[in-house]
C-alpha cells in the first residue's frame, strides 16, 4: 500500500487551503495519466555512413505502458474507487505530484465518527471490487503511544490495555476490559476504552464490525500519526488455494494525523484530520493476476451494436445506419471496407463481445426491415427500419 508521503510544497498549499475550508473538506487525489500512457523518449543515434536513423523508444523510469484489456481492468477498478468516495460527499482535489486515491476528513468533530466513516469506505471499495474476503487490521502500538505521551496514561496501564488488544476482540473485548479494575480506576484509560467502545458501535451500526482486528504486529511507519491507523489485507480463501500466492502487502490503510497540516502552515494552525488511501496498483496486479490464472477475457471496448451486411456496395447504407444509432446515443461500429464478408464481421463481434448486430441487405432495403441478431445466440428477428433503435435501447436496457 503506498504510503501517504509528504507532498512537495505547491501540493501541500492546495491541500491546506482545502483543509481549511469549514465545515468539512474531503478530498480526492487523482490518479493522472502519466502512469498509463509513457511519454516516447526517441533517441536518435545515428551513424557515419548510415542512412537511416535508429530510434530508441523508451518508457520513463517508474512507470509502465498499459494494454487496452490492462486499462480497461484499471479504469473500472478506479471508477469504483471513485463513485464510493462520491457516495461519501468527496470533492475533487488535484495534486499532480502524486498519484495516489485518497479520502481524507479535515475539521473538528465528535469523536469517531470521521474514522468510523474512513473504516466504512474501505469495506465498501474492498467488496464492490469483489476481490475475495479481507480484513482491516487496527495497530495497538500508536495508540498506546498516544495514551502514555498526550493523555498522561501510566505506561504500565497502557501495557495491561494492550494485553486485551492482543485478544483481537471487538465491543465484547472492550465491555470485558471495562470489567477489569486495574484499568476501570484509571481515568485515562477509561477515555480510551470510551473512545474504541465508541468506535465499535459505530461499525457495528455500519455493520462492518467483524471486519475488524486489533493486530499489535502492525506498524506504519511514518510519524506523522497521532492515532488509531489501520490496514486492510485480503485473505486468501479455499475456492483461491489454486491460485498462485501474490505477495502485494496491505491494499489499503490509514489513520488519523491532526499534526500534519500545521506542520505545513506558517502559523502552525492544526486541523484534524483522519484518512485513507487505496492502493489502485495493488489492487490492479491481484486482478490481473487472477485474471490469468482463470483465463477471463475482458472488452475493451463498449461497443453496444455492430453495423454489418452481406452484400457488395452497401456502404452508404451501412453508413447512414450507423449515423442513426450514433445519433440516438447508442454505442456503435462497422468495419472501414467497402465491401467486408459476412462471415468476418459476425466473426469480428463474436471476438470482441459485441451483443448485437443490425444487418442491412437488399431483402432487407426493399422490405424496409433491417435484421437484428443477437450475438449470443445466433437468433435474429425482422425489426421494422422506423422500429429499429427503440427496439435496440429496449433490447440493451434487459441486458
Amino acid at each position: 500500500m503506498p504510503q501517504l508521503a509528504l507532498l512537495y510544497g505547491r501540493a501541500w498549499a492546495a491541500l491546506f487551503g482545502q483543509l481549511r475550508r469549514p465545515p468539512r473538506a474531503v478530498c480526492i487525489q487523482m490518479v493522472h495519466s502519466r502512469s498509463q500512457v509513457a511519454e516516447a523518449v526517441l533517441t536518435s543515434q545515428q551513424k557515419p555512413h548510415q542512412e537511416k536513423s535508429n530510434f530508441i523508444i523508451k518508457t520513463p523510469k517508474g512507470t509502465r505502458d498499459l494494454s487496452p484489456q490492462q486499462m480497461v481492468v484499471r479504469e473500472k477498478i478506479l471508477d469504483m474507487v471513485v463513485s464510493c468516495f462520491k457516495r461519501h460527499g468527496a470533492k475533487g482535489l488535484d495534486t499532480p505530484a502524486f498519484e495516489l486515491k485518497d479520502f481524507d476528513i479535515a475539521g473538528q468533530f465528535d469523536p469517531m465518527i470521521p474514522d468510523a466513516e474512513c473504516l466504512k469506505i474501505i469495506c465498501e471499495i474492498l467488496s464492490g471490487l469483489q476481490l475475495g474476503d479481507f480484513l482491516i487490521k487496527i495497530s495497538w502500538k500508536d495508540v498506546r503511544h498516544e495514551m502514555v505521551a498526550k493523555k498522561g496514561l501510566a505506561p504500565e496501564v497502557a501495557d495491561q490495555i494492550g494485553d486485551y488488544v492482543q485478544c483481537h476482540g471487538g465491543v465484547s473485548l472492550v465491555e470485558q476490559m471495562f470489567q477489569d479494575p486495574r484499568l476501570s480506576q484509571n481515568k485515562q484509560a477509561l477515555e480510551g476504552l470510551g473512545d474504541l467502545k465508541l468506535l465499535f458501535e459505530y461499525l457495528t451500526l455500519f455493520g462492518i464490525a467483524e471486519k475488524i482486528s486489533f493486530d499489535l504486529s502492525l506498524a506504519r511507519g511514518l510519524d506523522y500519526y497521532t492515532g488509531v491507523i489501520y490496514e486492510a489485507v485480503l485473505l486468501q480463501t479455499p475456492a483461491q488455494a489454486e491460485e498462485e500466492p501474490l505477495n502485494v502487502g496491505s491494499v489499503a490503510a490509514g489513520g488519523r494525523y491532526d499534526g500534519l497540516v500545521g506542520m505545513f502552515d506558517p502559523k502552525g494552525h492544526k486541523v484534524p484530520c483522519v484518512g485513507l488511501s487505496i492502493g489502485v496498483e495493488r489492487i490492479f496486479s491481484i486482478v490481473e493476476q487472477r485474471m490469468k490464472t482463470f483465463g477471463e477475457k475482458v472488452r475493451t471496448t463498449e461497443t453496444q451494436v455492430f453495423v454489418a451486411t452481406p452484400q457488395k456496395n452497401f456502404l452508404q447504407e451501412r453508413l447512414k445506419l450507423i449515423a442513426e444509432l450514433w445519433d440516438a446515443g447508442i454505442k456503435a461500429e462497422l468495419l472501414y471496407k467497402n465491401n467486408p464478408k459476412l462471415l468476418t464481421q459476425l466473426h469480428y463481434c463474436e471476438n470482441t463481445g459485441i451483443p448485437l448486430v443490425v444487418i442491412i441487405g437488399e431483402q432487407e432495403l426493399k422490405e424496409g426491415v433491417i435484421k437484428l441478431r443477437l450475438v449470443a445466440s445466433r437468433e435474429e428477428v425482422a425489426i421494422k427500419r422506423e422500429n429499429l433503435v427503440a427496439e435496440i435501447q429496449k433490447r440493451l436496457s434487459e441486458s
